[in-house]
Parts: structure tokens; C-alpha cells; sequence
């Protein structure tokens, strides 16, 4: 991980450091690739499930989106219970919940079915991704944030790469007389999820001082190190849980967020169909191949990105530009028809999208103290994440309109240049003491 101290680290800095990455990230990351492949393979799905189920476009695209107002209800509840019981207990039953609701959503026979399963994943999955950010704070120092957050949501963009391919082969080789190829993948990708629970219960620690994984001098360190991070201002002024939810700033950051899940997600879902649609003679097999490229050009830009956020120490600017490359390659994505430059486009677009999130996520830090970051992003997740129901909702409405799934996505551009302009030009970073928030009541 990249130390922005000009000195050089000590010995003990890099054994730390290195330990605790390698101990937390790929855990939660393999974690996070689970909770995406359930929450998105509703996509691939979709190739076979919309004529068996006999869904419109428009009827796909509210079962997609869905999962988000459950996810809107439950999030801040669920992030306040993992304070509550902790990390180790409380992911570990957000993950077997989420698992049999994804299993069960293999046995629908309605639309109707669909939309309450949907909906009961969003619920069961909601304080996953907050629940984590916040754990990572309790092991990774400031300055090294970005970068551990982007090699956790590095996860969704590999999530796509994984579940491309395995999903659609699983729907091209499973079917049986009693259930459908997409049937099978549901329940199928449904069980990694169950196992993950069980593991996070033994394998999660909540805090430094409870690692028997760091020795003594190791946790003396990193507990130093945090709390260095964490002092409280003097200059702070204490606010109630609904002023740290209603902060202007905190509402401008959800509303950019909610403004590129709309773009992300109204890209994510469709991908498949937008594919499709450009060859009538493709498999699901070979869609899912092809919709692997945008993801694996969006693991890198988000990486190297983030990684260079860090470096520099800057989080505004680095936010904002990402935004304004994915606008423009969505825009132009809708204008083409031509295959190859349609696929180039959408991983241009996915590469900004994904470049984002990282910076994004250490913008709170900018204003908010660590005492308020639990219930503040977990709103602001909570409410941008209602862009996940509007992006593909509006995706769907367009391609029943106009049969052509591309048609959304001059929309999409259009509201995420907006994004760009409100993460350009808003003022995050405290400029007075009244602008400081310590604490929640």
C-alpha cells in the first residue's frame, strides 16, 4: 500500500501495514464479488427469464431496480445494528440472509414474485458495502483509505468479469426438464454467499486489539497510528443523527451518488441486452465474453486511479473528471450503432464510472468526523443507491419505447455531466469551524 510520508516507513510501519492488507482486503473483497454477482445477474437472466416470465422491457427494469428501495429502507437500520453487534456477527448474517433470498428468486413464476424477492435482496444486502467502509477505517490509516477502498470495490468490476462468463455458461449448459438454465444459476450463485457468512463469523476481527493475528508491538502501533486520525476537533460542534443526515453536504454527496448509480447501474444491468441487440448471432456464452472487456478496462482504470488519488492526496478533482469521461463515452455509446466502437465506448464509460468510487468515498472525510462517518455514508449510500432503481428503470422505459436499449443511455450521459458539475464546483472541504461535524446522538 502507498505511504504518502516523505519519510522513509520504519520496519514495523511495513510489517503492519502489509499484514493487516493482506489479512482484511482479499476477504472482503471475495465478499463483495459474491454480494455483486447476486445483486447483477439478474442481467444475464434476463436473456432467458424476460419470455419465460413474459416481462416488457419496462416490467425487467422495475425488477432490476427494485432491489434498490429495499436496499434504501434497510441500509441505515442495518449499519446502525453493525455498530451495535459488530462487524464479525452482523456481515456474517447479512450474507446468509442475502444468500437464501437469492437462491429463492430461482423458483419465481410471476413478475410479481420477482419484484418481492428483488426487493427482500436489496433488504438483506443492505449495509454490506457502508458496513464495510466503515470496518476498513477501524484498520487502515487516512492517508491510505483510497486506495484500500478501491482494492475492495475493485470487487464489482471483477464481479462482472467472474459472473459474465460463469453465469451465462451456467444458463447454456444447466437447464433441465424441471428448471431453466437461468433457474439454475440463481440457485447456484446463490450458495457462495451462505459459505461466506459462515467464514466471516470465524474469520472477521472488529477492532486492532483483538487480533491475535498482530502482535503486541504491531497492535501498539496501528492503534497509535488510527488515533491519530481520529482526534476530535476542538472546534467541532456536536449534531443528533438526523442533522448528520440532513447536513448539506452530506445531501449533495447522495445526490452525486445517486446521479452515477443511475449511470453505473443503467449500464450494468442492460450490458447484456445492449450486447445482444448488436449481434443477433451471439450465444449467452459469447455475450458474456464480450461484456467481460468493458469490466476488465474499469479494474485497471479504478486502481491506478485510485492509487494516484493517494499519492497526491487529492480527492475533489479526482472524483469529478472520472465523471465527466463516463458522460461523454454514454453520450457517444447512443449515438453509434457500429459494434466495436459501441464495446470501446461502454469501457470507456465503465472505466470513469469505476474510477470514481474511490475518491468519492473519502470525500466524507473532507468535512465529517470518524464519529459521524457509520450513519453519514451510510445515508448517503442509502439514498444514492436509489439511482440503481431510477438508471435502469429509465433504460427500460426508453427500450420499450424505441426497441433499441442504447436509446437510455444519451440520458444517463446527460445526468451524469450533471454529476460532474455538482462534484467540480461543491465545496467539501471545512472552511470554518461551524462546517465540522464531531459527533452523533
Amino acid at each position: 500500500m502507498h505511504i504518502t510520508d516523505e519519510s522513509s516507513p520504519s520496519a514495523l510501519e511495513r510489517q503492519t501495514t502489509r499484514k493487516v492488507l493482506w489479512r482484511i482486503i482479499p476477504f472482503v473483497f471475495a465478499l463483495y464479488v459474491v454480494s455483486y454477482i447476486d445483486r447483477a445477474n439478474i442481467g444475464y437472466a434476463a436473456l432467458q427469464m424476460n419470455q419465460e416470465l413474459g416481462l416488457s422491457p419496462s416490467a425487467f427494469g422495475f425488477a432490476a431496480g427494485v432491489f434498490f428501495i429495499g436496499y434504501f429502507l434497510f441500509e441505515v437500520p442495518s449499519n446502525l445494528a453493525l455498530a451495535r453487534f459488530g462487524a464479525r456477527i452482523w456481515i456474517a448474517l447479512i450474507l446468509v440472509t442475502w444468500g437464501i433470498v437469492a437462491a429463492l428468486s430461482a423458483f419465481v413464476h410471476s413478475a410479481l414474485q420477482l419484484y418481492v424477492l428483488r426487493f427482500l435482496l436489496g433488504a438483506a444486502e443492505a449495509g454490506f458495502f457502508p458496513g464495510v467502509i466503515i470496518y476498513l477505517t477501524c484498520w487502515f490509516r487516512a492517508r491510505d483509505q483510497a486506495t484500500s477502498v478501491a482494492l475492495f470495490t475493485a470487487a464489482i468490476p471483477v464481479s462482472y468479469l467472474v459472473g459474465a462468463p460463469t453465469s451465462t455458461w451456467i444458463m447454456d449448459h444447466a437447464a433441465t426438464a424441471s428448471l431453466s438454465g437461468w433457474r439454475w444459476m440463481l440457485l447456484l450463485e446463490g450458495v457462495p454467499a451462505l459459505l461466506g457468512g459462515i467464514a466471516c463469523y470465524f474469520f472477521l476481527t472488529d477492532t486492532p486489539a483483538q487480533a491475535r493475528w498482530l502482535t503486541e508491538d504491531e497492535k501498539r502501533w496501528l492503534g497509535a497510528e488510527l488515533a491519530k486520525d481520529h482526534v476530535a476537533r476542538p472546534d467541532a460542534r456536536t449534531l443528533t443523527t438526523w442533522q448528520a443526515i440532513a447536513a448539506p453536504k452530506v445531501l449533495l454527496l447522495a445526490l452525486i451518488y445517486f446521479i452515477y448509480q443511475a449511470g453505473s447501474l443503467g449500464v450494468g444491468y442492460w450490458m447484456p441486452q445492449i450486447i445482444a441487440s448488436l449481434s443477433s448471432h451471439a450465444t449467452n456464452f459469447q455475450i458474456g465474453l464480450l461484456a467481460m472487456a468493458p469490466y476488465a478496462v474499469a479494474t485497471f482504470a479504478m486502481i491506478a486511479w485510485s492509487a494516484h488519488s493517494d499519492r497526491t492526496g487529492e480527492r475533489q478533482l479526482h472524483s469529478a473528471l472520472p465523471l465527466l469521461l463516463a458522460a461523454v463515452a454514454l453520450g457517444a455509446t447512443a449515438l453509434t450503432r457500429h459494434p466495436i466502437a459501441s464495446l470501446l465506448l461502454i469501457s470507456t464509460a465503465l472505466a470513469g464510472l469505476y474510477a470514481f468510487k474511490a475518491p468519492f468515498w473519502s470525500l466524507p472525510g473532507l468535512f465529517l468526523s470518524r464519529s459521524t462517518a457509520a450513519i453519514s455514508i451510510a445515508s448517503i449510500n442509502s439514498i444514492g443507491n436509489l439511482g440503481g432503481f431510477a438508471g435502469p428503470y429509465l433504460v427500460g422505459l426508453a427500450k420499450g419505447s424505441s426497441g433499441d436499449p442504447s436509446s437510455g443511455l444519451l440520458f444517463l450521459g446527460g445526468l451524469l455531466l450533471l454529476a460532474f458539475l455538482l462534484t467540480r464546483f461543491g465545496r467539501f472541504a471545512v472552511r470554518a469551524p461551524a462546517e465540522t461535524i464531531a459527533g452523533v446522538h
